[in-house]
């Protein structure tokens, strides 16, 4: 009888579904409510892995100390995103605590970056469609701060607007830092992630 797969082993081997929150299509490519999009482009990139178009989602894979995580950046717009990620949930089999999400979030400044490991969707469409599919609000997220300098009324229009030339050179160190945050979550988990990285 062959013997049982050891605790490391299924540790080692554990699975994470990391969904990065944005809309399809070229006039969203590079504006703020696509920074989850951005992040796990530049997270794929860097492993040398790309997207493939697949149900709900863009998906792939990339390894991090000898855990998978499963990307997806979900095709079905930013106010049903909670039905791609509970599809890959099932499909994957990966329960709500291995599920981190990367959203762009209006009441952090900018150069602001944290994990926070539930909470509120504070009106946020993509966030509010992942509560409604998963009945509660206990899930990681990383946050990603992209300020709230617009007049009032035109919160939609900001959100949906590129970064600044202010903003732009910053860019790529905070998406590094995403990252580096995403494989922490999965390395030593969202307790000594946030100890290391929310300052």
């Amino acid at each position: 009888m062959p013997a049982k797969p050891s605790l490391f082993l299924y540790l080692l081997f554990m699975k994470y579904l990391i969904i990065g929150l944005g809309n399809i299509g070229p006039e969203y490519a590079d504006n703020r409510h696509n920074i989850g999009f951005m992040v796990l482009d530049e997270l794929a990139k860097k492993a040398g892995a790309s997207f493939t178009t697949m149900r709900l989602a863009g998906y792939t894979e990339v390894s991090f100390k000898g855990k998978k995580l499963c990307l997806i950046k979900p095709t079905t717009y930013m106010n049903l995103s909670g039905k791609a990620l509970n599809y890959w949930m099932q499909e994957l089999a990966i329960p709500a605590e291995r599920v981190l999400i990367v959203v762009d979030d209006l009441a952090l400044p900018f150069g602001t970056v944290r994990l926070k490991p539930k909470g509120s969707n504070a009106g946020h469409n993509g966030l509010k469609s992942i509560e409604a599919v998963l009945g509660h609000s206990d899930y990681p997220r990383i946050r990603f701060g992209i300020g709230d300098d617009f007049p009032k009324g035109h919160q939609v229009d900001y959100v949906l607007s590129g970064f600044d030339a202010t903003e732009q050179p910053e860019l790529p160190s905070l998406i590094d830092k995403s990252i580096q945050m995403i494989e922490s979550f999965v390395a030593i988990g969202p307790e000594l992630t946030m100890t290391n990285f929310n300052k």
